[in-house]
């Protein structure tokens, strides 16, 4: 099926945000402060959800046109490599800061949780976002 000749969309259903997200991303990071954690990598999900401009947004289904959702995933990888962490805080900002910085970003949550801390809990983690806590889930 092809998508509808422009100017057709109803301007009341033209979309108003766009979003690009990287969810359930796992990797082992050396990240912690108590002695147990120290030099042990443990897992680490992290989650990203940013908003873009209409230009960073393709409109045609050319791969030069397209956000590069690789970036977003060797990022994280990245920098969970280049060295150890005491706080997820310190790493969720870190992400925060490299994505913040790319052209056509409006808006940004980053989200860090370690999964296996606590047996009876599914997870402790941060959270940065760029927009207000009821609309960044």
């Amino acid at each position: 099926m092809s998508p509808a000749p422009r100017g057709l969309v109803p301007e009341a259903l033209a979309p108003k945000a766009r979003r690009i997200r990287l969810h359930g991303y796992e990797l082992l990071v050396d990240i912690g402060f108590h002695s147990f954690e120290v030099g042990a990598p443990q897992r680490l999900r992290v989650d990203v959800d940013l908003w873009v401009d209409e230009a960073s947004f393709p409109t045609d289904d050319q791969v030069k046109s397209a956000w590069n959702y690789d970036f977003l995933r060797e990022t994280v990888k990245t920098l969970a490599a280049s060295r150890r962490f005491n706080l997820q805080e310190t790493f969720c900002r870190a992400v925060y800061d490299i994505v913040a910085a790319r052209k056509g970003v409006l808006g940004l949550r980053v989200a860090t949780a370690k999964p296996d801390i606590y047996p009876d809990c599914d997870f402790v983690g941060v959270e940065l976002s760029s927009l207000p806590m009821a609309y960044s889930e």
